[in-house]
């Protein structure tokens, strides 16, 4: 899977331009590399012509970046089997004994004042993990709730779950079944 962008301005000058040898073309080959060292891996990203524009008596190239996406087949299917190995899991920042965040912290008290047993992954040990997460999820925050194997909600919606009722009547419902 990709993400395209389209860029319809001109290019900021973390990007690195360059032009092809020929005369014949005039398409600049944009590419863009940002490292997330120290975790060993890099978003790289190209540039795929996709229409034409006229600026008065010049024609100017549109170009998309794709960018790879955070989540590989490997990862999604960890988080597959993760996700769907225990009835409650939670990813958030730090851990149940020592959450490293407020909402995360408001996440693990619910689930505490329940009595629901519960397994906790801490994101912040791996960025390839919290990155792919956010794009398996379609969430872009942390913690995230998963019951019985779906994507629950983060710390609002937990919360407001939790106050209404529906968070006791659907873990009662996942924890006898």
């Amino acid at each position: 899977m990709s993400l395209g962008i389209s860029l319809q301005w001109q290019l900021p000058s973390v990007f690195r331009s360059t032009r092809a040898s020929t005369a014949e073309s005039r398409t600049p080959d944009v590419s863009l590399s940002l490292s997330t060292a120290p975790f060993g891996r890099a978003l790289r990203c190209s540039t795929i012509p996709n229409s034409s524009i006229l600026t008065g008596n010049r024609a100017t190239r549109i170009s998309s970046i794709r960018c790879l996406s955070a989540l590989d087949p490997n990862l999604k299917s960890t988080l597959d089997k993760v996700v769907t190995s225990q009835k409650i899991v939670l990813f958030m920042k730090g851990t149940k004994e020592f959450p490293q965040c407020g909402f995360s912290n408001t996440v693990v008290q619910i689930l505490k004042s329940l009595n629901a047993p519960f397994e906790t992954i801490n994101i912040l040990e791996n960025e390839a993990l919290r990155q792919g997460l956010k794009e398996y999820s379609s969430w872009p925050t942390f913690p995230q709730l998963y019951i019985d194997g779906e994507f629950f909600g983060g710390c609002d919606i937990t919360v407001e779950a939790y106050k209404s009722g529906e968070l006791q009547e659907l873990l009662e419902r996942t924890l006898c079944s």
